[in-house]
């Protein structure tokens, strides 16, 4: 078959990522075993490499069993309570919380510090549990009102100040509506724009990608918060795209001749993996 093949060239790790996973490698390159609180990245097979050279991962409940070890605190950061429980235990500290993540969590500090002195409210526009509206939330001692789509906006006290902030990954498109919807609401709604910078250009050029390809083959974890966000902006725009965890899921039946394929991921792909797909798809063509 006549088919084209390109790899995106925006997509792969954000760089909180490529830090974290360099600092583990760099620490695990003289040692035999890291900690890590929560996968490192939401890539299943990304982790199983890391494992392979001697990561371990454990959650907040199992920090009681490493007491005195070295635990890596990945780019989604981690709430106060987190950095106090280390301590207490003499757990050395890797952290690698994202420079965007941290400067965020500080502006919800202070945005928590000015809400309680009025009886106002710290809104956070992101998904429920993940790790880093963990963070962000234990910023404000457990008050912030998190909301994960439209619908959960109308739970909000709007009798009050509010300051929103949105989660660094969360679909800025979405959040443009949520902001519209409150302000509609509130007459004291301080709007914060925390969408990484790099997430919001990455969705207009993966748009542009999106379309320029008669088919998309996207790459990434199912447990990816960004990854569901990006891949249903390529669907939204290219109906024929697939979403996949590894190179060996590709389906010839999904391929027609005459093809353009794009190739791309979310901000927890590694590039290896885009590549490992070219590699694949360039093997059924032949």
């Amino acid at each position: 078959m006549n088919v084209k093949l390109e790899i995106d060239s925006s997509s792969g790790f954000c760089p909180g990522v490529v830090k974290a996973v360099r600092q583990a490698e760099k620490y695990l390159a003289l040692h035999n075993t890291l900690y890590s609180l929560g996968p490192i990245v939401h890539n299943s097979l990304e982790i199983d490499r890391l494992k392979s050279k001697g990561l371990r991962i454990v959650d907040i409940d199992s920090m009681d069993s490493i007491s005195g070890s070295v635990l890596l605190i990945r780019a989604h950061g981690e709430p106060p309570s987190t950095y106090a429980k280390a301590d207490a235990m003499g757990i050395a500290l890797i952290d690698c919380t994202c420079p965007v993540v941290l400067r965020l969590q500080q502006e919800v500090r202070k945005a928590f510090l000015r809400m309680k002195s009025v009886g106002g409210t710290v809104v956070i526009f992101g998904k429920h549990g993940h790790a880093e509206v963990n963070g962000l939330v234990g910023q404000t001692e457990g008050c912030a009102v998190v909301i994960g789509s439209t619908d959960d906006v109308f739970e909000v006290d709007f009798s009050m100040p509010i300051e929103l902030f949105s989660q660094t990954t969360q679909d800025p498109l979405e959040y443009e509506t949520i902001v519209e919807i409150m302000r509609s609401k509130g007459k004291d709604v301080t709007v914060h724009n925390t969408i990484c910078a790099q997430v919001s250009t990455r969705h207009e050029s993966l748009v542009n990608f999106a379309r320029s390809h008669s088919m998309i083959l996207f790459i990434s974890g199912r447990e990816s918060s960004n990854g569901k966000v990006l891949f249903d902006l390529c669907k939204s725009v290219n109906p024929r795209s697939w979403w996949i965890e590894e190179a060996s899921q590709v389906d010839p039946a999904w391929i027609s001749d005459g093809d353009s394929i794009g190739i791309c991921g979310a901000t927890s792909t590694p590039a290896w993996q885009l590549e490992e797909a070219m590699e694949c798809l360039s093997s059924i063509l032949k």
